[in-house]
């Protein structure tokens, strides 16, 4: 089969299904997946598909949402690339660091791999979870005054900025819910996004942790743009975002 017929093929079947895997994409084709994997990074540079962690999804414009799902929900999605993002983040944080930890599923698994960090780092997190599991660990833990959002476990509102207010970060390493090159990072939650401007105006160097499908989507309240933390990502979507400077993929395109 002609490289032509292939992506014509690759494109129809993502046309019918929206998505498909490499090993899919194989079979209905009779080729290699080494085959498909190159064919699917070829059509994403020529901005046709979304190429994801083990295949691909129909490239369009950025999706406008406003609900978010639970922790518990979250919990459960995107775990592997989250790993792969979490084990990079831990790589950069060094001893004496003051560092802001933002609520959030992916900045969590990031402390799986602070060992190295017990006793030498201070936190500061609005993360209930994060902060408890942070003092077991023997690290030194600030959690800031405000209310609890229950379906995030994220510490919020007024009295958190002020407190936040009074920091001097060295490092800070944030969720989002959606990244998007005009919106930049967004998140459904007026009070929320409050708390993570206000941290990140305080670090000095941030870095936002966000699969491959946070991209290209745009909730209702934009905390800071594209230009104002980097990213820690496991596959960028496509080459409008490769040409970003401040981005680390922390997995490598297959």
């Amino acid at each position: 089969m002609l490289t032509e017929e292939r992506y014509a093929s690759i494109m129809q079947t993502l046309d019918k299904h929206k998505t498909a895997t490499v090993s899919q994409l194989a079979d209905n084709l009779h080729v290699s997946e080494s085959t498909i994997r190159r064919d699917l990074i070829a059509l994403d540079r020529m901005g046709k598909l979304c190429k994801v962690h083990g295949g691909a999804t129909i490239n369009n414009n950025n999706s406008y949402l406003t609900l978010e799902e639970d922790v518990l929900t979250k919990q459960d999605l995107h775990n592997q690339e989250k790993a792969l993002i979490a084990k990079y983040a831990a790589t950069l944080i060094g001893p004496e660091d003051f560092v802001y930890l933002d609520a959030g599923t992916t900045t969590y698994q990031m402390l799986d791999y602070l060992g190295h960090t017990a006793g030498s780092v201070t936190y500061v997190t609005n993360g209930v979870q994060h902060a408890s599991r942070l003092a077991a660990m023997g690290c030194k833990v600030y959690l800031p005054g405000g209310r609890l959002k229950a379906n995030t476990q994220a510490v919020i509102g007024t009295e958190a900025i002020r407190s936040i207010s009074n920091y001097n970060f060295t490092k800070g390493f944030f969720g989002a819910n959606g990244i998007s090159t005009t919106a930049g990072f967004s998140t459904p939650d007026f009070s929320e996004g409050n708390v993570k401007t206000e941290a990140i105006h305080h670090c000095q160097k941030c870095f936002i942790l966000a699969d491959s499908s946070k991209f290209k989507k745009v909730f209702p309240v934009t905390f800071a743009s594209i230009q104002e933390a980097n990213i820690i990502t496991d596959m960028l979507p496509d080459t409008k975002y490769s040409k970003l400077t401040n981005v680390y993929e922390a997995g490598e395109r297959k």
